[in-house]
């Protein structure tokens, strides 16, 4: 009889590490299967954003005349978009990412 009570146990074990198993195993799953979007809101009717400049766009731009360089965002929100406007410092402290502006120097 004892040994049948074992067996009930072990099977009773069994099953509950399995289901937890299971269960991690979902959640870890469902994490890595739908990733967030980058860009939330920037010309969301394009089916691909693509912003072009030669080197004389950007010579011309007022930020690089100003400053002698153009700051271009990549964290994808910015206000401003394509050039930052800091929007990456909250995203940054929100999210524990390391997200920076592209930079263009004149030197």
């Amino acid at each position: 009889m004892s040994a049948m009570v074992f067996d009930e146990t072990m099977l009773k074990i069994t099953v509950a590490i399995l289901a937890i198993t299971v269960a991690i195993l979902f959640h870890l799953r469902k994490g890595s299967s739908s990733p967030s979007k980058i860009n939330i809101e920037i010309k969301k009717d394009n089916p691909k954003v693509v912003d072009k400049y030669t080197i004389q766009d950007i010579e011309e731009l007022p930020q690089c005349k100003e400053k002698g360089m153009a700051v271009f965002c990549r964290c994808w929100r910015s206000k401003n978009f394509p050039f930052c406007d800091g929007s990456h410092t909250k995203l940054n402290k929100d999210t524990g990412d390391n997200v920076g502006p592209l930079i263009i120097s004149a030197k």
